[in-house]
């Protein structure tokens, strides 16, 4: 196999839990060119990983003029790949594993591009490992090309150059943080409101937290958030006030990572900054929203410096009996039953054990 392309639109979480078939595919087939597709704005999360060859940018544009969707198709047919691994399995990667006409196509089971590939495979359910089901259904993708990995419990990273580190190094020096106190980076909203944490309940999150500890705390967000940081800077405690650093900012996706590569841990909502922290080795609480497959997920659990938890996991019965269309439609009134007293103790006992233990 010489060239090898890995297509995985989507989220960040999504691309970042893919770059591990990537990683695997250099393992067992080094001399390989491996090319992954990504949406233009998940880039960063990519850039300067050792077993990706070439990044190829499906670009917004694509999604609306359709000759320049075709233009690009035409040149995913000239590099003449030997293996497409369809990660996305939407109407765009079954057109661009169509046009590849690579001798082996791989990817999952739908009614409507079963045509397209050679090997197939139904989503797993249940888990046979801690790695969890997101992970799980992507390594099944590399069976037709290999039966037993040489590093199966591999995780997904993320790579800084030591520039970029310095960088958030300078960054908390210019506004005079004392980095002899612990630093967490709170992710303060998801990537939609039913992905978020009631700001209400995560203000009394954060008061656990700065009750119990001296620490200092960053927040997670993008200009058009600031009233929502606002908002729960008024419903925090005078004390978390203190120790809440909500100014310091980075405008770039990189910067982000560099300065949360340098944090002790990350908590708040479950989504693309939980799977970054991950990258990072960085200590992880998430908080899941209701609707959302715990199983999925909850990725890498048999490493205890990530925990995460659901509301599923103090009101079982009541989740279960709720179908998954129906706590995305109620996931807002969900959330209000989610209350953080719940897992108070589970986070005071991770913040203890996993960030303050070498002390």
């Amino acid at each position: 196999m010489k060239k090898i392309l890995v297509i995985q639109q989507k989220m960040i979480g999504d691309v970042l839990a893919s770059t591990l078939i990537c990683q695997h595919l250099k393992i067992h087939f080094p001399e390989s060119e491996i090319h992954f597709v990504i949406n233009e704005h998940t880039r960063a999360v990519v850039d300067g990983n050792p077993s990706i060859d070439k990044i190829v940018l499906f670009k917004h544009k694509f999604k609306k003029e359709k000759s320049q969707f075709y233009r690009f198709l035409k040149e995913i047919k000239n590099e003449r790949y030997d293996v497409v691994i369809d990660v996305y399995c939407k109407l765009e990667s079954n057109l661009i594993s169509y046009f590849s006409q690579a001798a082996i196509k791989i990817s999952y089971k739908k009614w409507y591009s079963k045509f397209i590939y050679d090997h197939l495979f139904s989503y797993s359910q249940n888990p046979d490992t801690k790695l969890g089901l997101a992970i799980e259904n992507r390594l099944l993708l590399l069976s037709p090309l290999t039966s037993n990995l040489k590093k199966p419990e591999l995780a997904p990273k993320i790579f800084l150059t030591n520039e970029e580190i310095k960088a958030a190094e300078k960054l908390l020096k210019e506004h005079k943080v004392d980095t002899s106190k612990k630093v967490f980076m709170i992710g303060i909203l998801g990537s939609s409101p039913i992905k978020s944490y009631p700001l209400e309940y995560l203000a009394k999150v954060i008061d656990y937290l700065t009750e119990a500890y001296e620490i200092t705390l960053l927040f997670n967000y993008i200009p058009s958030q600031k009233p929502n940081v606002l908002e729960l800077l008024n419903l925090c405690s005078t004390k978390s006030k203190k120790a809440i650093r909500e100014h310091i900012f980075c405008p770039s996706l990189r910067e982000f990572l560099g300065l949360l590569s340098i944090c002790d841990a990350y908590i708040g909502n479950e989504g693309g900054a939980t799977n970054m922290s991950k990258a990072l080795d960085i200590p992880n609480f998430s908080i899941f929203s209701p609707w959302i497959n715990k199983k999925a997920w909850l990725t890498y659990n048999q490493n205890t410096t990530n925990r995460a938890v659901h509301l599923g996991d103090y009101l079982e019965n009541d989740i279960n009996l709720i179908p998954k269309k129906e706590r995305k439609k109620n996931s807002l009134e969900l959330y209000q039953r989610f209350k953080p007293e719940y897992f108070k103790e589970e986070l005071l006992n991770f913040v203890k054990s996993e960030v303050f233990c070498n002390q």
